[in-house]
């Protein structure tokens, strides 16, 4: 009988960025692949820091496919919300290509939901909403597709830990090993419950000791302003406008309208696949 083939999909959080073992990253799917049978699990990470869901549709699909996994986690969209290129429906017909790709082969698809990376880095209210209306937009998507695909779905969007410093790393952008830890555990019972994980769970407790204040202020320092400058380049200047739209819709008391307008768009983003489906049978 051939060892349990487990293969992760996505961004730097699968990646496992925050979690530096050695001179490398660790994360939340490799602690999962620990504990997913008794027996040494095939682990392969084709996640890639800064994928968007181009990226997995065009590159890690395709050598994810090759592997033939019997599980396979995708987790990936944030890196969508922050540039100024976000789509959603261009998001959701790949992230329905990627599920269907893996679900018609006979994998276990893994799905997450996540937070808007504007509540984990605390920007200003202004800021922080348009990014929260682009996540939750992804995050309906992510719903929708999992559960017509089959998924096994976290729903870490939301919850006491998205607020909890301990659970974050240094760049507050990423989870640190307690984060990681906390992700791997949940997907680990979610399987479990599914029959799909035999192994022992992962400890919530991490080996290593949380960041401290000045590994944090040293991130802003060093690596932090190159992030900050890359997403200035691209993100920024929509972002401001977004932001001075905002404003005007709070002074007029109609904010409303900008989150029927988001929920709308990913609304139509899933109904546009299922049009889609029909003129293709059709």
């Amino acid at each position: 009988m051939r060892p349990l083939r487990f293969v992760a999909l996505g961004d730097s959080l699968t990646e496992g960025v925050g979690d530096p073992v050695g001179n490398g990253w660790r994360g939340w799917a490799a602690l999962l692949a620990a504990g997913l049978a008794p027996e040494p699990v095939r682990f392969t990470n084709l996640a890639v820091s800064g994928a968007q869901t181009r990226d997995v549709l065009e590159s890690q699909l395709p050598a994810g496919l090759a592997l033939r996994p019997d599980l396979v986690s995708v987790v990936v969209g944030v890196n969508d919300t922050l540039r100024r290129t976000f789509d959603i429906r261009a998001v959701a017909a790949r992230l329905d290509t990627v599920y269907g790709a893996f679900a018609g082969q006979g994998a276990v698809l893994l799905t997450a939901c996540l937070p808007d990376p504007g509540a984990v880095l605390g920007l200003p209210g202004a800021l922080a909403r348009p990014l929260a209306r682009r996540q939750r937009a992804v995050n309906t998507v992510v719903h929708a597709l999992s559960e017509r695909h089959g998924a096994v779905h976290l729903h870490a969007c939301d919850g006491a830990w998205i607020h909890d410093r301990a659970m974050w790393s240094a760049d507050r952008l990423h989870p640190g090993e307690r984060g990681h830890r906390q992700l791997a555990l949940r997907c680990h019972a979610l399987l479990a419950r599914a029959g799909l994980a035999t192994g022992a769970a992962p400890s919530p407790e991490p080996e290593s000791p949380a960041p401290t204040r000045a590994a944090r202020l040293w991130w802003l320092a060093t690596a932090g302003t190159g992030w900050v400058a890359r997403r200035c380049t691209d993100l920024l200047p929509q972002l401001l406008r977004l932001a001075a739209d905002e404003l005007r819709h709070d002074a007029r008391g109609t904010s409303a309208r900008l989150d029927l307008r988001a929920a709308h768009a990913a609304s139509a983003a899933l109904v546009a696949l299922s049009v889609g489906e029909w003129t293709d049978a059709a």
